[in-house]
């Protein structure tokens, strides 16, 4: 009988230990970890919003992204989308300077200078560091791929229409990312598309999969402008 009473003394000591360290991991993940980086991040120079319980500022960019849905774009008045494709991260910046940050829950992101901020010869000339591989004289190689490419669609859409009487209505997007695809694999790998097709689906099936989590962000693109 003392044995039984041990055993189940021993049982519960280690479950009450698992449980605690769980606990503990837990709300070190959700608070105190987030509250550490920010103090970092605030010594650096960087500011921002205080770090909210769990959700840091994804309430708040939610909110904002579907306000600026729910109005169209026009595209004729600004070429600064920012404050619709990316509102929160606009008002953050406006709010706190280039050298920011904001929330994705408990991890902080920062919001500071780099190519995307840069504009006019500044930016090629970074863009060419960061990226030779799209620098304008191997691009000019790369046009007979191009052009390969883009006549092989073409083909197809001319021998869509002669079947339906010399006009038809076409779905163009999955011809745009076959072309686009037919593209990266010529200039990359030299082969076609149809070579590597199921390659191609597996990543496109991969990016929806890491995306999928993440739907509350999205945005439709479409959404934001004045289509008639």
């Amino acid at each position: 009988m003392s044995l039984t009473v041990a055993s189940w003394v021993a049982l519960t000591l280690v479950l009450v230990s698992i449980i605690v360290r769980w606990a503990w991991s837990v709300l070190d993940w959700v608070w105190f970890k987030p509250k550490k980086l920010e103090i970092c991040l605030r010594e650096q120079g960087f500011k921002g919003n205080s770090y909210r319980f769990l959700y840091g500022d994804m309430k708040e960019n939610s909110i904002l992204l579907k306000q600026a849905k729910s109005k169209p774009m026009s595209l004729s008045t600004s070429h600064d989308i920012a404050p619709q494709v990316t509102p929160f991260v606009d008002q953050t910046v406006k709010a706190y300077g280039k050298n920011s940050f904001d929330w994705i829950g408990p991890i902080p992101r920062l919001l500071t200078r780099g190519l995307a901020n840069y504009e006019g010869e500044k930016w090629a000339k970074h863009r060419r560091i960061i990226n030779p591989t799209f620098h304008s004289e191997k691009l000019k190689r790369m046009l007979p791929s191009f052009h390969q490419s883009c006549t092989e669609m073409i083909k197809e859409w001319e021998s869509s229409v002669s079947k339906e009487d010399s006009s038809c209505e076409l779905d163009v997007w999955p011809f745009l990312e076959n072309m686009t695809a037919d593209v990266i694999s010529r200039t990359a790998f030299g082969t076609s598309y149809k070579k590597g097709r199921k390659i191609f689906e597996l990543q496109k099936n991969k990016q929806y999969m890491q995306q999928k989590p993440y739907k509350v962000f999205t945005f439709q693109d479409g959404g934001f402008y004045q289509l008639r």
